[in-house]
Order: C-alpha cells, then structure tokens, then sequence
C-alpha cells in the first residue's frame, strides 16, 4: 500500500513540474527561408560590337516617274561594321529605362551597277561611319533582358555617280535621321553583359542638284532615298557590383 502511495504521490509531482519544464525550453522558430538574389541592370556600362549590314537605295530623275510615283532604280547594298556605346540604365521592379550613344564604324556599300549597264551611268553608295543617341526600354527575367530602343542618328554617306566617258561625280553627304530597333541582352558575370542587337536606319532622301540642268559629270539632277538594317553582337563592361536584389 506504501508503495502504490508512492508512486502516485511521484506521477503527480511530474505532472506539476512539466509546464515549468516546458517554459525553460527555447521556444521553437522556423528555418529562415531561403534567398534568391536577382541581377541589377542600374548602372553605367561601356562596350563594343561588331556585325554586318544592309541597305536599301532609291534613285530618281527626271527620266523617271514624276512627283512621289515609284522611284526609277532600286539596289541593294551590304557590308561589316563596328562601333563602341556608352549607356546608363535604372532598374525598378523587371522593367528598365536607360539612354545610350554610340559611334560605328561601316562598311556598307553598293551599286546599281546590274541595273544601269545597258546605260552605262552607275551610282554607288557607301555609309562610312553613323552615330546615335536612344531612348531605352526594357523588361528582365533576372540576368536575361528583352528591350527596344528609338531615337536620333546621324549618318555619313559618301555617294559615287559615274559616267563613262564623261565623269565621275563623287560627293559626300552628312543625314540626320530615325533609327529604332531591339535586342536580347545577357548578364555573363555581374559585370559582363553579352548582347544580340538589331537597328533600323532611316536617313531619308538628299538630292543632287544640277548646274543648273545637269550634275557636274553631265547627268540629270537625281535623289537618293537611303535606309539601313544593322545586326550586331556585342560585350559591355557594367560599372559596380550585380545582384542587390532579393526574391523570397
């Protein structure tokens, strides 16, 4: 009987001390969750790229459809380029907005030479070099950028008129005009972006005048209507340090 008394005596002093127990224990806190850090596209950048480039030219004269009817010829040309850019961009959530300049470098050239040989006058035009400055949008999936671009270029054409057997008119032309156009880019590293690029440019028609019926090697006054597609890979060197932002 001593013993049943006891151990009962025992199983309720337990039973008292177990919340006391239990307020000594540290209280239970569940694992931190774990976080994602995101790339920053805000900051400066510089770069380089290079690639390849088409062109479009429209030749009119007074031998052609008058006023703003189809232009008389129509050739194509082609070529490499390379430039460099300078850029700032600010990140907010995924979208981005920046302005970037930058100077290239061209070899497009062409001629309607296959068009004009029963005539024997050719016309060849050659972009020599193009700067611009845009506006920048963007939206971003982490390191990978999607974005557009428009603004002002200004371009250097240097056009060749040549007559056989009564001249050479070759005149340089400066144009200012539109371009717009988009990539895909890639952050590499933090500070490395790797990007695929593609610009449309419009500089419009300028027109050479005749003294006062003909140009200076004896042909008709003419006009010459120019666009240009560029495509281009490129690397830019992002100033500062890359992901800041978390995602939980």
């Amino acid at each position: 009987m001593k013993r049943i008394l006891l151990t009962t005596v025992s199983f309720g002093l337990l039973g008292l001390m177990s919340p006391a127990l239990a307020a000594d224990l540290p209280a239970y806190t569940k694992a931190p969750v774990a976080v994602s850090p995101l790339y920053d596209w805000s900051g400066f950048y510089v770069g380089a790229f290079g690639g390849g480039g088409f062109g479009n030219h429209n030749i009119n004269n007074a031998l052609g459809p008058a006023g703003f009817a189809n232009y008389t010829f129509t050739y194509d040309s082609s070529g490499a380029v390379a430039g460099g850019d300078v850029g700032y961009q600010l990140q907010s959530g995924q979208y981005v907005i920046g302005v970037e300049a930058n100077g290239m470098w061209s070899g497009i050239k062409g001629s309607d030479t296959s068009q004009l040989a029963n005539i024997g006058v050719i016309d060849a035009d050659n972009l020599r070099w193009t700067g611009s400055v845009v506006a920048k949008g963007g939206y971003v999936f982490d390191r990978l950028m999607l974005y557009f671009d428009g603004g002002w270029a200004y371009g250097d054409i240097l056009h060749t008129n040549t007559n056989p057997g009564v001249g050479v008119d070759s005149f340089e032309v400066h144009r200012s005009g539109l371009t717009a156009g988009g990539g895909i880019a890639y952050a590499i590293t933090n500070n490395l972006i790797g990007k695929f690029d593609y610009r449309y440019y419009n500089f419009g028609t300028f027109s050479r005048a005749g003294l006062p019926d003909f140009t200076p090697n004896g042909v008709l006054p003419y006009s010459d209507a120019t666009q240009y597609s560029v495509v281009t890979l490129g690397l830019d060197y992002k100033f500062g340090v890359g992901p800041v932002v978390a995602k939980y």
